[in-house]
């Protein structure tokens, strides 16, 4: 009797303390307040960005760019939205994910609605990927960015394979349907394969700096040899145009949209303490993308441009 009481009483207090901390912790409330107009949306892009629907909860479902995608959309199909910051925090992700988030930014900044990029810690390959499709970009002096580039993993197992005794065989249907298998050396032929695709990919990527930028093709080539940049660096190089905060960046958005002293805050994705409970964390880890890569959960056409050494 006396422990039932004790864990009624424990499930009391955790009920209760779940109740207060959806209501009370601060940075999860909403920012709104006031009136519906002269809003400017806030977008997060944190964490490895891969294409998808991310991962499952019971409240939802959190991570992937499908969730950033439907979030441009309803910051386009809200009217009180005049302005959108792509808050972004990313050391990249796959080519395939960071091109289709920045077609639909393209389209949002099509409707009228200026998109303006804040970098915090790092906005690096696939995440400048995203900041260079918007109408203006903030970073941080120590910022790290840039990483213009694109590669495509591959390991060879065999030495260890050989060693721990494990033989692999495969029945194909194709020569090359095993391409980038970690279980032999990669042919001669495979890799000037592999080789046309980073380079076509990379190509794609200096297009889409070099239009964003305002900037020659060939000056972005210059640049795009895949290191990373401080904000400093990428601000006299021409890779940003402002150094500053989120907030700067908010200010900045706001001006652009016309709005009169400070705008009203919309955040979306924002993450609830029921969803950090029972949802899926919205952050994919580095290591989660190789081994799925590994496993062949990642198909091989969907090539990384994250930083090459990183």
């Amino acid at each position: 009797m006396f422990k039932r009481s004790v864990v009624l009483l424990i499930a009391g207090v955790v009920v209760v303390s779940l109740v207060a901390a959806a209501f009370l912790v601060p940075g999860l409330k909403s920012k709104r307040s006031g009136g519906e107009k002269n809003t400017v949306a806030i977008i997060y892009v944190d964490g490895v960005i891969v294409g998808g629907r991310g991962q499952a909860g019971l409240l939802g479902e959190t991570g992937g760019t499908d969730a950033i995608i439907k979030q441009i959309h309803q910051a386009r199909d809200d009217a009180a939205v005049k302005a959108v910051v792509l808050r972004i925090n990313s050391p990249g992700g796959s080519a395939p994910a960071s091109q289709e988030v920045g077609t639909e930014l393209k389209k949002l900044r099509a409707t009228g609605k200026p998109v303006v990029a804040s970098m915090g810690d790092m906005a690096a390959s696939g995440g400048y990927w995203l900041a260079a499709v918007t109408d203006r970009i903030y970073a941080n002096p120590a910022t790290l960015t840039g990483s213009i580039g694109v590669y495509i993993p591959y390991a060879n197992w065999q030495e260890l394979y050989n060693k721990i005794g494990i033989r692999s065989e495969k029945i194909k249907s194709g020569p090359h349907k095993d391409i980038l298998s970690p279980e032999r050396p990669m042919t001669a032929e495979e890799r000037a394969i592999i080789q046309v695709m980073v380079d076509d990919l990379y190509g794609q990527f200096v297009a889409v700096v070099a239009e964003g930028r305002k900037m020659d093709p060939a000056r972005v080539r210059q640049l795009a040899d895949g290191r990373i940049y401080t904000g400093s660096q990428a601000k006299e190089l021409g890779l940003v145009d402002e150094l500053g905060t989120m907030y700067d960046a908010i200010d900045g958005a706001a001006a652009m949209a016309g709005i009169k002293g400070k705008p009203v805050l919309k955040e979306y994705g924002k993450v609830s303490p029921w969803s950090l409970l029972f949802g899926a964390h919205d952050e994919a880890s580095l290591e989660r993308l190789f081994f799925r890569r590994f496993r062949q959960e990642v198909p091989l056409t969907a090539p990384l441009a994250m930083p090459e050494k990183w």
